[in-house]
């Protein structure tokens, strides 16, 4: 009778995991922060402290150059185009400041020093849209100058949904944000995103 309590040591071939797992691996919320530079990692400030998670999704809207032509298959893949892309970076900031509220709002000017008015307005101005990075740690090295990351800049970005502000019962306030990158009619042909990735170097 084979010994039904021995442990086998044959695993079944597919139920693995890469060797170089932990090389691979994005860890923790992140940060959301202004001024990232790309070429070491390193960023302004972060521009507040967030809840559960930031969440990104490119949002691109395809079309298909075919469609409506007699003989061609849907969704040929030579004539798949992409029209646009409206990235979204999406989130709860759960601390404020004069700054953030203003890029919260999206269409405001400031006055006043102390006691600080934010002044929603109904027009739109260049100052109003941002460039916005979410940065978090990525592989197993990821401490000191070298550490890995894995970024995503949101260009000409615009909190689309305005100022939003949930208190709480005995808990902190909550401040719902939505960027929305934009497109730069100087510069029709770049597409409102950046994506970074870098291994840690020990």
């Amino acid at each position: 009778m084979p010994d039904t309590n021995a442990v086998s040591t044959n695993w079944p071939t597919y139920t693995k995991v890469p060797e170089n797992l932990w090389q691979h691996i994005q860890m923790n919320a992140g940060v959301v922060v202004k001024g990232f530079d790309p070429t070491d990692g390193r960023y302004e400030a972060i521009i507040g402290a967030t809840a559960n998670g930031t969440s990104f999704n490119p949002n691109p809207e395809f079309y298909d150059l075919g469609e409506g032509i007699d003989n061609l298959p849907a969704n040929t893949k030579q004539l798949k185009k992409i029209r646009a892309f409206d990235p979204t970076l999406s989130g709860t900031f759960k601390s404020i400041t004069e700054e953030l509220l203003q890029m919260l709002q999206a269409a405001s000017t400031k006055e006043g020093t102390g006691i600080v008015h934010i002044i929603p307005s109904g027009e739109l101005t260049e100052a109003d849209f941002n460039e916005v990075t979410l940065i978090a740690d990525y592989s197993e090295v990821n401490t000191g100058a070298t550490a890995g990351f894995l970024a995503l800049t949101v260009k000409n970005a615009l909190n689309t949904t305005g100022f939003q502000w949930q208190t709480q019962n005995r808990d902190k306030g909550n401040f719902p944000f939505e960027f929305h990158g934009h497109y730069d009619l100087t510069n029709l042909d770049m597409v409102p995103f950046d994506i970074y990735m870098r291994q840690g170097v020990a």
